[in-house]
Order: C-alpha cells, then sequence, then structure tokens
C-alpha cells in the first residue's frame, strides 16, 4: 500500500531514464557540433585543387585560314563607244571565243551615210587637186605665154611710138596711150605668172587643194572607224563570263555589255587582315578546299602580296598560283577556304595558351606546382598559336604547369592531371592551330 505524497518504483524508474536520455541527446548533439567545427576547418584550409598540364616536345604548325575566289589574270568588261540600238548579240554566256571574233553589232545604217558622204567628199576634193594638176596647169601656161606676147607687141609698139613722137609724127598724147597699153600687158603677165606659181606644187592653190584632201581624208578615216566601232569583237581569246545586253537595248558609251575573262592560268584572290602581313610571304604552301566540291582539296601557293592596304576594309590583296594540273570544276568567282602554312617547328617545347600568364608588355611567364604551393617562372617564348606556343627558355620538359584560374603564387595548391591530360591540353602532333584571318577579325593574332 502506497503512502500519500511519496512516488511509486515505477515513477522513480521512469524519472531516472529521462533523465539519462536528456544528457544521451545533448552528447550527441554537442559531437555533431565539433564534427561540423572541424569539417568547416579543414574545408576552409584544404588546398584548392587546380588542373595542370605537362610541358612537352612536340611539332608545332601555325596556318592561317581565309576564304578566296577563282579568278584569271585578267578581266575585262567589254563596252560600246557610240550610242546606238543593238542589232546582234553573237555569243552567250560561259561561251568561248577567239581574238577578233564577233561579240556585238549595233544598227549602222546612219554611219554606212555618213562614210558614203565622207567619201564622196575626199573624191571631189581628190579631183580639184588632179585638176590643178592637169588641164589648170595647161590652161595657166598658156595664159603665161598669151600674156608675154601681148607684153612683148605692147613694148614694140611703145618703141615704134616714141621714135616717131621724137620725129613729130604722132603726139604726145599717142605716146601716153601706147605707155597705158604697155603697163596693162606689163600687169597681165605679172598676174599670169603668180597664177602659173600657185598652180606649181609649192603654190598655194596647190597647197589649199592638198589641205582640202587631207580634211577629206581624215573625215573619211573618221567615218570608217565609227562604223567599225559598231562592231565589238573580243579583243583577245577569252571566255564570256556575263551578258548584259540583248538586241533592241539602246547602249551608251561607258556601260558594260559584256563580261569577259582572258585566256591565262586561273588564280586565286583573297582579302586577308592587315594584321597578318607580317605572316604571309610569297612561295608560302597552302591547302585550298572548294565550298561547292569539300572532297576535292588540292594545293596552291602564294604568288603575290599587294603593295597598298585597303583603309577602308584593312585588308590586303593575296594571290595564288595554282600548280598544273588546274581543277576542271573551277568557276569565276567561286569561293574557297585557304590554309596556309606561316611557320613550322619540328621540335618545340609545347604548353596551352591557356597557361601563359602576363602580355607582351609585361612579359610572360607559366605558374608551377612546387611542394604543394604555386611558384612563378618567367619564360620566354618562340612559335605562338591560338592554342599552344613554343617556350624556348625558362622551362624544362615534363615540368607540370598550371592552367586556367589558379591560387596567386605561394599560396597552397594542389594538382590535377587526371582531368587534363597532356594530349588533351595541347594541339595534335603534326597539326598545328589555325587563325582566322579574313578580313572581318576581332580576335588578335597569335605570333
Amino acid at each position: 500500500m502506497a503512502v500519500l505524497g511519496h512516488p511509486t518504483l515505477p515513477e522513480q524508474i521512469g524519472s531516472t531514464m529521462d533523465t539519462m536520455s536528456r544528457r544521451s541527446v545533448l552528447a550527441i548533439v554537442a559531437l555533431i557540433a565539433v564534427l561540423l567545427v572541424a569539417l568547416g576547418t579543414w574545408w576552409t584550409t584544404r588546398a584548392p585543387l587546380v588542373p595542370a598540364v605537362s610541358a612537352q616536345m612536340a611539332p608545332l604548325v601555325r596556318t592561317l585560314q581565309f576564304s578566296a575566289r577563282v579568278a584569271t589574270a585578267s578581266r575585262v568588261e567589254l563596252g560600246s563607244t557610240l550610242t546606238g540600238r543593238v542589232l546582234e548579240v553573237a555569243v552567250a554566256e560561259g561561251a568561248l571565243v577567239k581574238a577578233g571574233d564577233v561579240l556585238v553589232r549595233l544598227e549602222s545604217d546612219e554611219l554606212l551615210a555618213s562614210l558614203a558622204q565622207s567619201q564622196a567628199g575626199e573624191r571631189q576634193a581628190a579631183a580639184r587637186l588632179a585638176g590643178l594638176r592637169s588641164t589648170g596647169r595647161s590652161a595657166v601656161q598658156a595664159g603665161v605665154a598669151q600674156a608675154e606676147s601681148v607684153r612683148l607687141a605692147a613694148q614694140a609698139e611703145l618703141k615704134r611710138t616714141l621714135d616717131l613722137v621724137a620725129k613729130g609724127f604722132l603726139s604726145e598724147a599717142r605716146l601716153d596711150e601706147v605707155r597705158r597699153a604697155a603697163a596693162v600687158a606689163q600687169a597681165q603677165l605679172d598676174a599670169a605668172r603668180a597664177q602659173s606659181a600657185a598652180n606649181a606644187e609649192p603654190g598655194t592653190d596647190v597647197a589649199q587643194a592638198q589641205a582640202q584632201l587631207a580634211l577629206a581624208s581624215a573625215a573619211r578615216a573618221a567615218a570608217e572607224a565609227r562604223l567599225a566601232e559598231a562592231v565589238l569583237t573580243a579583243p583577245a581569246d577569252a571566255r564570256v563570263l556575263s551578258r548584259l545586253v540583248e538586241p533592241g537595248q539602246i547602249v551608251q558609251p561607258g556601260r558594260a555589255l559584256l563580261g569577259l575573262a582572258l585566256a591565262g592560268p586561273l588564280q586565286l584572290v583573297a582579302q586577308v587582315d592587315e594584321r597578318y602581313l607580317g605572316q604571309l610571304q610569297p612561295g608560302q604552301t597552302a591547302g585550298v578546299l572548294p565550298d561547292a566540291y569539300p572532297a576535292q582539296r588540292f594545293a596552291a601557293a602564294v604568288l603575290s602580296i599587294a603593295p597598298l592596304v585597303d583603309a577602308q576594309r584593312g585588308a590586303i590583296e593575296v594571290k595564288f598560283s595554282l600548280p598544273p594540273p588546274t581543277p576542271a570544276f573551277l568557276r569565276e568567282d567561286m569561293t574557297l577556304s585557304v590554309e596556309v602554312e606561316t611557320a613550322r617547328s619540328e621540335r618545340a617545347l609545347v604548353v596551352p595558351t591557356s597557361a601563359l600568364r602576363g602580355d607582351e608588355s609585361t612579359g610572360f611567364s607559366v605558374w608551377l606546382e612546387r611542394d604543394g604551393r604555386v611558384e612563378t617562372r618567367q619564360v620566354r617564348l618562340g612559335l605562338r598559336t591560338l592554342d599552344a606556343a613554343e617556350v624556348i627558355e625558362g622551362l624544362s620538359e615534363g615540368e607540370r604547369v598550371l592552367i586556367g584560374t589558379a591560387p596567386l603564387p605561394g599560396q597552397r595548391v594542389r594538382v590535377d592531371t587526371a582531368g587534363t591530360p597532356a594530349v588533351a591540353a595541347l594541339p595534335q602532333t603534326g597539326k598545328g592551330t589555325k587563325e582566322v584571318a579574313g578580313a572581318a577579325m576581332n580576335h588578335t593574332t597569335g605570333r
């Protein structure tokens, strides 16, 4: 029988167990807190894991890649020097023509009439000159002879009159008349002689007639030239690239009627960003891949580099020659991708560009892991591409360099080489790297 006011045995046992449970829970909570603090301390003080790659010897090739087009050495646009209506277009696009072949004819009725008129004027001038030299000259000479005989008769009459006047048989008035007649005869002789001199070869009439004949001949030649200009012929062996006119159209000087590619070797022409001018030189080899025939790769070589830079586009024209045989599928203005090998090192100590620190002004360095801490090393670079660089001083083969983001020099670091193997981090052996060198470049050159 329980005594009032005192707990029973079961109640005492239950109270004791509750007290022990609360103490166990508190102990477990305290232990977890200690573990969390220790874990946090370890997490905050552990060295970060940074990817790294080993420097290795490998061939390194630098190339430039850009677009080019096919073009012949000489391309012309053929036009008319006359205003007229097209009568005939004798060729179609793609046709092969020989030098002198008729390409376009203009209507020529008016030109033919002008030529006939100038020919008639030339014949008239020639006839006048011939007349002066033949019948005209004979008539003038006859006139000189007649005037000479009249003068002699007048001189003889004057002499007789003087004798008779001196003897008193004739008056002074008669002498004056005879003297006037002699003077008139002399003047007529002088005029006949002047006319004869004018009709001689160095004379003025002949010179004037010769000048008129020369003018008429020039007019006839000009009419013939205009008539010839109504027929457009091929200046040389060529292929017709474009036909820009049809029969019945009115054409004017300065308007292109046909586009011709003169016979000659095909070339490739490319516009290259001027920043890459220092990497290009004549004779460099190139691989060409036509956009329309991706399986038909062929070779080319840098032929020439233009002396001027296009100021508006900041580009320079580069031409490529094609070794024979020229691929038969090439067409004018066809677009191709050209890759030029600009530099090669058969055995270079190569690191990825992501491992380089610094720039051209401050000098380049790499960060290495040594004894668990980051160490900086100044290096001197040789051949560079967009993906890799050749180290010629400051680094040895096999040394591991950190890539990407890493702690500052002197801080602790752990190296992760498993996730960044050397083969994956460096360009493939012998393949090199490509730099897109079109005129619209955005990234900087890797020289």
